[in-house]
């Protein structure tokens, strides 16, 4: 497996496409059950639908909830290296470029926003700064501030001062009257309805959430987490890289499941609200990276050492494509769910969304396919390549 397939002929390292895919595919899995951040289901009068709702729910839930973004942040900050590798053997700097780069993606991502009001890529074109400021810092340095970031500061600050305070009440759930003007957009409003709401609110609503679920300090750490992973050079097959990821499998694996118990015994313990809110999250937040990295290094073993890697492979063109996956998912997502297109919020329970999901994922997948035989890139991967190098016409 690993011989052939390790690169591909434009010196790609394929096995970053093949994660990158898998969480593009996990995202999409998510977006559908959840229907596009509408979050109404119809009632299911079955028995087995019932049974098949909820089982479908929290497996993928528990599988890619906060995992699949998490491995898609550290393959954009893995990316950033790439690049920016690339232009200094060159004798150039890339942080001009990819500050234009990063504003680019802002437009492409407030567009996308207007379609979708779960939008990530915002979140990403403001924090990606953070990779040029740290970029030239030495590995030890960048490994200390992501750990710090990943360890979630703003919530210890709130522990300790609900410490210190004993009247201090969070102000929870701040998001949630946004999400109501977004939901009744998304149910009731015509396309330009809907747009005008979630350009503005659907954002603030997103980013709200974002804050209240600690998702961007942990974003930066892992954009820094991915920029080490390509500077250590460890996704290519090696026998080093294996014994690595071997031992990061086991080390995650074994951290998993002590701190997601945690989780569930922490109401026993703490019955303050300012305490446990921010301590529930600390932990979840460390559950998901924990088993974010047992999807990541198990993905890359099983491509390396198994059959099923094989199977894995597959998933390179999509990961390839991922950004016009992503941002078309959204607009074929909101015509389907949606007031402004077909309104099947109305009628389609998770079973069915779950099954939409993998329907579009294997369109996305062989549409993928197809568009590579005949191109480097896809189209939107291509227009925000062109658009990045505008003033120079190199690439």
């Amino acid at each position: 497996m690993h011989s052939s397939t390790t690169l591909t002929s434009n010196n790609r390292i394929e096995i970053a496409d093949v994660l990158r895919g898998f969480a593009v595919m996990g995202i999409t899995l998510i977006h559908f059950i959840e229907r596009f951040s509408l979050n109404s289901f119809p009632e299911e009068t079955s028995n087995f639908l019932l049974f098949t709702d909820r089982v479908i729910w929290d497996s993928i839930f528990f599988t890619f909830s906060g995992k699949a973004y998490c491995i898609f942040a550290l393959l954009f900050g893995f990316s950033f290296f790439i690049q920016d590798n690339s232009q200094k053997e060159k004798g150039k700097d890339f942080s001009g470029r990819f500050a234009w780069r990063l504003v680019l993606l802002f437009v492409i991502a407030c567009v996308n926003s207007t379609l979708f009001p779960g939008e990530i890529l915002i979140l990403y074109a403001l924090l990606g700064y953070v990779m040029i400021a740290v970029c030239r810092f030495s590995t030890r340095t960048i490994a200390i501030i992501a750990v710090i970031l990943l360890l979630q500061p703003l919530e210890w600050g709130q522990i300790i001062y609900a410490l210190i305070n004993p009247e201090y009440v969070p102000i929870a759930d701040f998001d949630a009257p946004y999400w109501e003007i977004v939901n009744t957009a998304q149910k009731e409003g015509s396309f330009l309805e809907l747009c005008k709401t979630t350009i503005w609110t659907g954002n603030v609503a997103n980013m709200g959430w974002m804050l209240l679920h600690g998702r961007v300090t942990q974003t930066a750490g892992l954009f820094m987490l991915g920029m080490i992973i390509g500077r250590s050079n460890v996704l290519p097959y090696s026998e080093k890289n294996i014994k690595l990821w071997v031992k990061v499998f086991i080390i995650v694996t074994i951290s998993f499941f002590p701190i997601y118990g945690l989780v569930a015994l922490l109401p026993d313990f703490i019955s303050r609200e300012a305490l446990l809110v921010p301590s529930t999250l600390l932990l979840k937040s460390l559950a998901n990276l924990a088993f974010t990295g047992i999807l990541f290094a198990g993905v890359i073993l099983v491509y390396y050492l198994t059959r099923l890697g094989r199977v894995l492979h597959q998933l390179a063109p999509y990961g390839r494509m991922s950004l016009t996956n992503y941002l078309s998912q959204s607009l074929i997502g909101g015509f389907l769910f949606y007031n402004w297109g077909l309104g099947l919020y109305l009628h389609t329970g998770i079973t069915v969304c779950f099954l939409m999901g993998i329907g579009m994922f294997l369109i996305q997948l062989f549409f993928s396919r197809w568009w590579l035989r005949s191109h480097r890139q896809g189209p939107l991967e291509w227009l925000w390549k062109k658009a990045t190098w505008i003033k120079t016409g190199k690439g």
